[in-house]
Parts: C-alpha cells; sequence; structure tokens
C-alpha cells in the first residue's frame, strides 16, 4: 500500500471510546464525558458552513469547514469558536499524542524551508488560472455543469478520467522550480523529507510554499469535478491534500510497484519532459479488505502526455512501467475528505465502488435465486406427486 511519510490521520487513527452506527447517524461516546456527540451521517447540502482559517487550530482548517455540515442540529448553528471546540474534541479523540507530535514537528520542519528557501517562480506560488490551465479546461470549470465537464473528458476505462489541464509554459515553469529546489536542497546539505515511501526522488510540494496554491487547486478546480464522477466516495467533501511531484529516469526512480493511494481521489498531471516508457497501469478499484485480490476486470494501460491530467479514485489500484529513455516528472495530488473516511469506519462493505465487492454481491444473488428457483421446482413436483 501506498503511504506517504507525512501520515494519515484517518488512516492510523483508531477509535479510544466507543463507536456505534445507527442508520444515518454515527454516534461517538466519550469515556471521560458522558454527553453523547452525534454526526449526521449525510452532509447538508443547503447549509453554508463557516470559515476556520482565521482560528488558531491543530488541524487544517478546511477540514472544520467539511466536517460543519456533518454537525447535529443543536449544534451546527453555535457560534464558530464553539463549533470548532466541539469538533477539535472529535478529531482529537482519534489522534493519539504521538501523532499530534508528528504534526508540531512537520509545522517546523515546513517554517524552517520557507524561510530559507528562495523560490525561482513567485507568480506560481499563487493561483493564476489563465496562466495555469488550458482555455478548455477553464471553459468547463466556469460552466460548472456534468456536462461541460465531460465535454473536455474521456473515460477510456470505467473510473479513470483523461483530460487536457495544463499550460505548456506553467508545466515549464513548475519543473524548474523543483529543480531549482533540488538544487538548493543539495547545496544547503537540507535533508528533506520524500513524497512517500515508494518513490526515492522528487519532492513534496507543499513543503517549500505551494500549500495554498495546491488548496486552491482542490477546493475550485478538483473537487467540483470529483463531486461529479466520485460522489460515492467523497468527492464533494475534499477537504485536504497531499501534493508532490515524482521523477523517473536515468538517474532516477525507474518504476513504481502495484498499490492504491492515501487518498479518496488522485490527480495525476504529467508535466513532461522527453521520455519513453513509464505507462499507467490499472488493476480495478478495490477497498481495504479486497485489495490483494485477483481481478478480470478493470485492466487499462495509460501512456502519459505533457499537459494532460488522470483523474481516478485513490482505491483504483495502479502502477507505472519502467520509464525506458530519457526523464518523466509528473504532478501527484491526493485529494482527502475527512468526512467520508469518518463515516467508512461504520461500513463493512463497499458494493457501489469496490469491484470485488460488486462481484461478491452478484455472488450472493446468483446464489440466492437458484436456492429460490431450486426451493419452487421442489415444491411443484412435491405437488404434482
Amino acid at each position: 500500500m501506498y503511504h506517504h511519510q507525512n501520515g494519515s490521520l484517518e488512516r492510523r487513527a483508531q477509535a479510544s471510546n466507543g463507536d456505534i452506527a445507527t442508520n444515518n447517524v454515527v454516534t461517538v461516546i466519550s469515556n471521560s464525558n458522558p454527553i453523547t456527540t452525534r454526526l449526521l451521517g449525510s452532509p447538508r447540502s443547503d447549509h453554508m458552513p463557516d470559515n476556520y482559517e482565521d482560528l488558531p487550530l491543530d488541524f487544517n482548517p478546511l477540514v472544520f469547514t467539511s466536517l460543519e455540515r456533518h454537525l447535529p442540529p443543536h449544534v451546527i448553528n453555535l457560534s464558530k469558536d464553539v463549533k470548532a471546540h466541539y469538533m477539535s474534541n472529535i478529531l482529537l479523540r482519534y489522534l493519539p499524542h504521538s501523532e499530534r507530535t508528528r504534526m508540531q514537528k512537520q509545522k517546523e520542519y515546513r517554517q524552517k524551508i520557507i524561510l530559507n528557501y528562495p523560490p525561482l517562480h513567485k507568480e506560481i506560488y499563487t493561483m493564476h488560472s489563465e496562466n495555469f490551465f488550458t482555455p478548455s479546461f477553464l471553459r468547463a470549470i466556469k460552466a460548472n455543469t456534468a456536462a461541460s465537464f465531460r465535454s473536455i473528458m474521456a473515460e477510456p476505462s470505467r473510473g479513470i478520467y483523461t483530460f487536457e489541464m495544463l499550460q505548456p509554459h506553467f508545466c515549464e515553469m513548475l519543473v524548474s522550480e523543483v529543480d531549482h529546489f533540488e538544487r538548493w536542497v543539495h547545496e544547503t546539505k537540507f535533508r528533506i523529507m520524500r513524497p512517500n515511501t515508494m518513490n526515492q526522488y522528487g519532492a513534496v510540494l507543499d513543503d517549500f510554499g505551494l500549500e495554498n496554491m495546491l488548496d486552491k487547486l482542490m477546493n475550485d478546480f478538483i473537487r467540483p469535478l470529483a463531486g461529479v464522477f466520485f460522489s460515492e466516495i467523497g468527492g464533494s467533501t475534499l477537504d485536504s491534500h497531499h501534493g508532490f511531484v515524482v521523477e523517473y529516469g536515468t538517474n532516477r526512480d525507474v518504476d513504481l510497484g502495484f498499490h492504491v493511494d492515501d487518498a479518496e481521489v488522485t490527480l495525476n498531471i504529467c508535466l513532461g519532459t522527453q521520455f519513453s516508457g513509464g505507462e499507467l497501469f490499472f488493476r480495478g478499484v478495490r477497498c481495504d479488505e479486497h485489495v490483494n485480490t485477483e481481478t478480470q476486470t478493470g485492466i487499462f494501460d495509460y501512456s502519459h502526455v505533457p499537459g494532460h491530467a488522470v483523474l481516478h479514485s485513490g482505491r483504483h489500484r495502479h502502477g507505472a512501467r519502467p520509464t525506458i529513455s530519457g526523464n518523466r516528472i509528473n504532478l501527484i495530488l491526493w485529494c482527502r475528505s475527512s468526512a467520508f473516511r469518518e463515516i467508512k469506519k461504520y461500513q463493512r462493505e463497499f458494493p457501489n465502488w469496490c469491484g470485488e465487492c460488486r462481484r461478491k454481491k452478484k455472488e450472493r444473488e446468483r446464489v440466492s435465486i437458484a436456492a429460490t428457483k431450486e426451493e419452487l421446482l421442489k415444491r411443484e413436483l412435491k405437488s404434482a406427486s
């Protein structure tokens, strides 16, 4: 499984108190607090949540904005400070002290880089959509309809969407910025964290100042798409990300093993440059229980095109074939939904999106129908005799 070094609150966390799931309500009972905290299983689509960026919080403010839609009626209209405290108490139950310490160290690590690293292209550190994206992509996002999104996309295999997204000049600037950052790392002998445990090369873009720009990318451009194409896995409630680049080719990583991402939705964009090979291969969507099962469906290979994006479920198993020549660099954005991860803890099966769950459900239905037919036939034969 593809685990990045920053870890994941939701994946690692285990409930320290009793948990009960009833219908569409998640109930968390604290042993130290007799008050029962109830989160609605489905978000209130008509509620406009507060912006928590001005509060001193231990978690990403976007997590609070996303979770607010799940607050119960007696809390949802209280002051922002009270709601933030309420949600923090819930989140802290799932976050051990060691994880809070790690988060603080990561914050200090990033601050140290940002204070010392001199950016090469300052203009890419804030969102300038007209300079970043292709006109066709911008028109589709501006129209903000399922039809406009589908008009720019191909779906060569179920759940895999490809489209032209980035302008060549932006790709070139981002590649040169990453190269500039890596030279600075080498010259200063600064020890950096790589994007994940599987890639030995590449850089975490969030670590050297691009976090806010990538937040904007996720919120304003990817979440609308994910809300249409990945609504069943939290696509409309994406609230945090892990953004990085990976590098393949000469003196870099060669390929990438079979894995799933620590994300609800993954955006993978080829930035260039000149290369051959390195195709992505997909092998079906699976839940945690069935991640290692065999597959006869959902098999697909994709050849990268600079400036073009691939959007897929993080649970869609995939890997990268060897880069035969040249060098390839890709921008990866793992998009996550804290609300979906919280609700997912109380589900046992995922028949809507896990291929193996769907197969087993169909098999149970087939066996049940066959047994019913057999029973009816026995009754008819008995009546006839």
